[in-house]
């Protein structure tokens, strides 16, 4: 009794092997052959065991539209590139790779494979709802690092450091940082025109990838990778980085905090030659004016904004001084 106790031993281990799909099919000539070989009371027990795997490692059953495989496309870099090695990159390997698939395929591929006329088809194809999925995601995780990084700034200050770590320009060079370009699908209108090099694409792509991991790793998951992707980012922003970024939104903030009109910005000349131009801007709020030039329109505007705020801080510092001398004053009077 000993060798067919052996016997049933390896077979127990067997159930533990890879899924069907993995392993040779358990039902080949081979394994009738040895069937055969068996005791009836065997050969019975082992065609149970077979029936119970069968109905074990039965596969989760698969969308209607998944993408099987990324057909070869022209690269922007010679090299021979594959969903592992971009694994390796974002440091994620996906268990539904159906998701990473979707999150590299951009609207233009997807009509060029369902033809004119099939919008509902091609949807399930490309990574527009994927975009909407980690753009919340990515505002999800980007706030709860900023609120633990910097529990003593304003709230205000908490939304300028996102805004600009979430900006499409942020994620389009993290994404040319990962060389997700050479992976996507772009349709050949887009191919043409070096849609794999354009920032809003790579943006879009970022929080595609994004949804991707998230739905497939979770939120833990999705967290690391963005704390991986955009690690130079969350390491140089800061509260004064971003003021200086966003001048004019301070200013916005600090004139109607006072209950005044938002400030107004008019261009009064503009000198120099076609090719060299400086634009000339007035900032007038209820209480100040100020003006300034740049090279461009906005870049006169944030100038003036920034003088603006020095004369409204230094107005207030005179303001607060002169208060305290008042005091003293009075209490000298007293």
């Amino acid at each position: 009794m000993r060798p067919q106790h052996r016997r049933r031993q390896r077979r127990s281990r067997r159930a533990r092997l890879p899924p069907a799909s993995q392993r040779p099919d358990a039902h080949t000539d081979s394994g009738q052959e040895r069937a055969r070989g068996l005791a009836p009371q065997e050969r019975l027990l082992l065609q149970a065991k077979r029936r119970t795997l069968s109905s074990l490692l039965v596969e989760r059953k698969r969308p209607a539209f998944v993408l099987e495989s990324i057909p070869p496309v022209k690269r922007q870099k010679s090299k021979t590139s594959d969903l592992d090695d971009l694994e390796e990159i974002l440091g994620y390997s996906f268990d539904d790779r159906s998701l990473l698939e979707r999150a590299l395929t951009h609207r233009s591929w997807a009509h060029e494979e369902v033809g004119a006329g099939n919008e509902m088809d091609a949807r399930r194809l490309h990574n527009e709802a994927l975009e909407f999925v980690g753009d919340s995601v990515l505002g999800l995780i980007i706030a709860d690092y900023l609120f633990q990084a910097y529990p003593d700034v304003t709230e205000g200050e908490l939304s300028r450091m996102k805004h600009r770590l979430v900006s499409a320009s942020t994620l389009g060079c993290a994404s040319e940082r990962l060389t997700v370009g050479e992976y996507l699908r772009v349709g050949r209108g887009e191919e043409k025109s070096g849609g794999r090099g354009k920032l809003a694409l790579l943006a879009d792509a970022f929080e595609a990838l994004l949804a991707a991991i998230f739905l497939d790793g979770g939120l833990a998951a999705a967290t690391d990778f963005v704390h991986h992707a955009l690690a130079d980012e969350l390491e140089k922003v800061d509260p004064e980085a971003a003021a200086a970024a966003d001048f004019k939104t301070l200013l916005q903030e600090h004139i109607q905090a006072d209950h005044h009109a938002a400030p107004h910005y008019t261009v009064i000349e503009t000198t120099g030659p076609p090719h060299r131009r400086t634009f000339h801007v007035e900032l007038s709020w209820d209480g100040g004016t100020v003006r300034a030039e740049g090279r461009t329109i906005k870049a006169a505007e944030t100038t003036a904004a920034r003088l603006a705020l020095e004369k409204i801080g230094s107005s207030r510092q005179e303001q607060e001084a002169g208060a305290g001398d008042s005091e003293q004053e009075q209490e000298a009077a007293d």
